[in-house]
């Protein structure tokens, strides 16, 4: 050992620019993973922000990452609104209904779930968190023929039931919800609280329910954006253009714009408009999430 640390300098002995070799070798393919992936993730978002604003003219015309001027973005809001006697609204009124309330019903029935399997103790409670484990890995594409055949015999497909549902119900969430239970929850309180004559019910919602409010807001946010982004759920549920969330109804009007091509400029500024609600939506929740970040890198 003495030979070794004789033979081997440490590091701060080692000249700068040598060391910052060494750092820098291992240092630039990660580089430009990240900047690729940054890419990926940006380019299309760019791509539509800026056909937007090109009339139907323009769109083929013209270099595709090059903006118009010309007011062609004003006048694709305009259209989009006025197209189908507004049916552009109602698609994002159904989309709010979907994601706001399955999301929010989601939430309460995995913080339920979670908190039950991480603070009590019960005969199958370890199987029935496998079973629930095994539940994530199956992709919900693949359950959207059982549900539909389901629901069918129970004569609710063509419903908002048909889309609700089936998004009450999410394995990871309860999964989440269990961890953020297990940590933020400390069995000492409820002892307290049952010491003091408070009944389970109490607990949860007094307790429970406050303590894992950060963890409860990100489960949030993967469910609504889940749930958003849903395209093949409602596509095979719902049979009326009215009932459409926005991914089913921009899909039926790219459909429609193969006969007519003005209508893709329609496309693409209603792609862009129905992220703006996701964004609105992580901008005001970002502080909560910001917490639970810090709260749990606190823990570690």
């Amino acid at each position: 050992m003495a030979l070794l640390t004789r033979t081997l300098p440490p590091a701060r002995d080692l000249p700068r620019a040598r060391r910052s070799r060494l750092g820098g070798r291992g240092g630039v393919i990660p580089t430009i993973v990240l900047v690729l992936g940054a890419l990926y993730c940006v380019l299309p978002v760019s791509w539509i922000a800026i056909a937007s604003t090109k009339t139907p003219g323009e769109l083929f015309s013209t270099f595709s990452f090059s903006p118009s001027f010309s007011g062609g973005f004003a006048e694709n809001i305009q259209a989009l609104f006025a197209y189908n006697d507004g049916v552009f609204v109602r698609w994002t009124l159904n989309t709010l209904l979907f994601a706001g309330v399955g999301a929010l019903v989601s939430v309460f029935v995995s913080a339920a779930a979670g908190y039950a399997l991480a603070k009590y103790r019960f005969r199958g409670r370890e199987t029935i968190f496998k079973l629930i484990l095994a539940g994530v890995l199956i992709p919900q594409i693949a359950l959207a023929i059982p549900q539909y055949l389901l629901l069918s015999n129970l004569n609710m497909t063509g419903t908002y039931w048909s889309v609700l549902l089936p998004s009450l119900i999410n394995p990871f969430s309860i999964y989440l919800c269990r961890i953020f239970a297990a940590g933020s929850v400390p069995t000492e309180i409820l002892e307290a609280g049952r010491i003091d004559g408070a009944g389970e019910y109490r607990l949860f919602w007094s307790v429970g329910l406050r303590l894992m409010l950060p963890g409860l807001i990100t489960v949030f946010l993967l469910q609504f954006v889940a749930i958003w982004n849903n395209f093949m759920l409602p596509y095979i549920m719902l049979s009326k253009e009215g009932m459409f969330p926005l991914t089913v109804g921009l899909f039926s009007l790219l459909n429609r714009g193969a006969g007519a091509a003005s209508l893709y400029t329609l496309v693409i500024t209603g792609s862009l408009v129905s992220i703006v609600p996701l964004i609105i939506l992580f901008l005001v929740l970002q502080r909560y999430w910001r917490l639970d970040v810090l709260s749990g890198g606190l823990k570690g």
